[in-house]
């Protein structure tokens, strides 16, 4: 991106690069802002997945309360009130309830989650075009023009990258920007129907297995599901060219001599309803967030893996806090600002995600030291006090910048 220096002053309109959370959050904030933005979305409505199941944290609920988005959320989803960790013999290891005085977490599809963001923010008159695959930008000093694979453009005093991890965005930010980090896991998960699985009451249950990490949560006939697979040497390509067949029999091997109802939930997948495999990634450090009029916000900027439970309220949290700083400040002083309040805090739930994704990939001895250990760590670290932190996290709309 060609960046000419000049003197900015505050944003007026907006170019937004994804429709995903941080997208149309960062839009319907804008708005309250008193700027006008413009979504534009690679991909058609409806050409994406249902997708696995997302969870909602409290702190996440109460940042899309501000853009109006919590309430149709809850007519949706699944509460989450309570979460259970299991070890591969049925041992609890820990159990873990709703933080005390908050609104409880929320489960709900992936796509669903995106495609309500979506139709909220139309509802309110902001543009979302699809079919709009970004290619780069230019910095004019007095705007920002993004050209797409089209070779059409779109201008505006700011472009804002919602892009997710692997933003294009980002690599026209900083041509230097690390790269997503493997895991080392891969990641199934879907809905399935009719598994004779109890209802689980409101609680997400969780196993360690001896060979992989599986977590579920039924309500009524309804099972939301999902596992991580340790796979190590992960070959460029390797995930698109093995399908259904190899990977369901993966993890029913994966989790056939565990005390669990994993392989009654798997037996219910069909190749229809088995969301395509995807390696757990994160990324721990993005040195540059924003260059002249472009920013990134959500997983562009700050990924954190799925096993924080906060990737989508973090993405929130961002496009609201850069929203904020917008309608207060001049545009290179608002980026400078909004870096400044987010980077702690999403990289340190990023670190603990990481720290998580260990032990889900953990060898045979060092699964038997998790599970000694694991209930004096979660009794004694996560205690509504030490995690308030997290989920008590609000953004004050009202207090300046």
């Amino acid at each position: 991106m060609q960046h000419r220096t000049r003197p900015q002053t505050k944003a007026r309109t907006a170019v937004i690069i994804g429709g995903g959370v941080a997208g149309p959050v960062a839009a319907m904030a804008l708005r309250m802002a008193g700027i006008e933005a413009t979504v534009y979305e690679a991909h058609e409505p409806g050409s994406g997945s249902r997708g696995g199941p997302l969870s909602v944290a409290p702190n996440g609920r109460a940042a899309l309360g501000l853009v109006g988005a919590d309430d149709i959320l809850t007519e949706l989803a699944t509460p989450t009130r309570r979460m259970v960790i299991r070890s591969y013999t049925g041992k609890i290891l820990a159990e873990i309830p709703e933080p005390p005085g908050q609104a409880p977490r929320l489960t709900l599809p992936r796509g669903q989650l995106s495609a309500e963001l979506q139709r909220l923010a139309a509802a309110e008159g902001i543009e979302l075009v699809h079919g709009k695959r970004f290619v780069d930008a230019t910095d004019t000093g007095r705007s920002v023009i993004a050209r797409f694979d089209d070779h059409t453009t779109a201008e505006a005093d700011v472009l804002i990258g919602c892009d997710g991890i692997r933003s294009a965005v980002r690599a026209v930010v900083d041509p230097r920007a690390p790269g997503p980090r493997y895991t080392g896991l891969v990641s199934f998960g879907g809905y399935v129907d009719g598994t004779g699985v109890p209802d689980t009451a409101g609680a997400q249950y969780f196993m360690f297995g001896r060979r992989a990490f599986f977590g579920y949560q039924v309500e009524g006939d309804e099972c939301a599901w999902f596992a991580n697979l340790p796979v190590k040497g992960l070959a460029s390509g390797g995930l698109e060219a093995t399908g259904y067949e190899h990977w369901i029999e993966a993890l029913r091997t994966a989790f056939a001599r565990d005390n669990g109802p994993a392989l009654e939930i798997l037996d219910r997948v069909t190749p229809e309803k088995f969301i395509p495999a995807h390696k757990l990634e994160d990324l721990p450090h993005t040195p540059v967030w924003s260059r002249g009029r472009a920013v990134l916000v959500g997983d562009a900027a700050h990924a954190t893996s799925p096993s924080s439970g906060q990737g989508a309220s973090l993405a929130a949290e961002s496009a609201i806090e850069l929203a904020r700083c917008l309608r207060d400040l001049p545009i290179d002083q608002a980026f400078r600002a909004y870096h400044r309040n987010r980077r702690e805090r999403v990289e340190r739930i990023i670190a603990i995600a990481a720290r998580t994704n260990q032990a889900k990939a953990a060898g045979p001895i060092a699964a038997r030291i998790r599970d000694l250990v694991l209930p004096i760590i979660m009794g004694r670290f996560n205690t509504p006090e030490r995690t308030a932190w997290q989920y008590d996290y609000r953004i004050n709309w009202e207090e300046v910048a």
